[in-house]
């Protein structure tokens, strides 16, 4: 029968894939420029948003939910950890350094995100179907916490360490993150592209806003925050 890619994927799909694309250029220019980085992530956090909205006004396919997964897991995942890995090597010198003990506690610290991002995927696929079951911080809002905060000026490598590795464990808690609903991803989506297209205006108000929503998201959201 042959993969028949052309009839098997759908439009949704074909967004779910070009997110994939600009998580992976991220992940590239973060070992050249973090700052670009930054806002390339967070535009692949945006255009998983329009995957959604795609998804919901047109046929899904089969595939889709899986192809979803996968690229979260590169863009949401890897990507972050590849960032990690970037700035705290820059601080503290990679494997030409000469310190190969410092240098596998660096890999272990930048790649736990992603580690933990696979466990959670996974295990959403083997355990979670229904609506309700939402446990563990979503990788994506761990993104956003991350790449606001370095646009925002947050760029101390023990503080980037410590956040990262607390974003990573909540990606594996007990708790239940609500799916934010529509009047929320709006005006979400509006401070995003700010900080995307325009991080340092106005004295980085964009990304700043957006980290200190991210943050109340991640601190609130199980206990306070209701479907639509």
């Amino acid at each position: 029968m042959g993969f028949e890619v052309h009839r098997r994927l759908s439009v949704a799909d074909a967004v779910t894939l070009v997110n994939a694309v600009v998580g992976f250029a991220a992940g590239a220019v973060a070992f050249a420029d973090l700052h670009l980085a930054a806002r390339l992530l967070l535009l692949s956090v945006i255009v998983d948003a329009l995957d959604g909205i795609v998804a919901r006004s047109s046929d899904s396919s089969e595939v889709g939910p899986l192809l979803d997964s996968i690229t979260d897991v590169v863009s949401f995942g890897v990507t972050p950890s590849l960032f990690v890995y970037v700035l705290l090597t820059d601080a503290f010198g990679g494997i030409e350094a000469g310190a190969p003990l410092v240098f596998v506690g660096l890999v272990v610290v930048a790649s736990l995100y992603a580690v933990l991002s696979v466990v959670r995927t996974a295990f959403y696929s083997t355990y979670f179907d229904a609506p309700d079951e939402r446990p563990g911080m979503p990788n994506s809002l761990g993104a956003i916490v991350l790449a606001t905060a370095y646009l925002a000026g947050v760029t101390d490598p023990v503080v980037v360490a410590a956040g990262v590795t607390l974003l990573a464990v909540a990606q594996v808690a007990p708790f239940d993150y609500p799916k934010p609903g529509v009047k929320t991803v709006g005006p979400m989506g509006v401070v995003l592209f700010g900080a995307v297209v325009a991080p340092t205006a106005l004295g980085r108000a964009a990304p700043r806003l957006m980290l200190a929503i991210a943050l109340l998201f991640f601190a609130l959201g199980p206990r306070y925050y209701w479907l639509d």
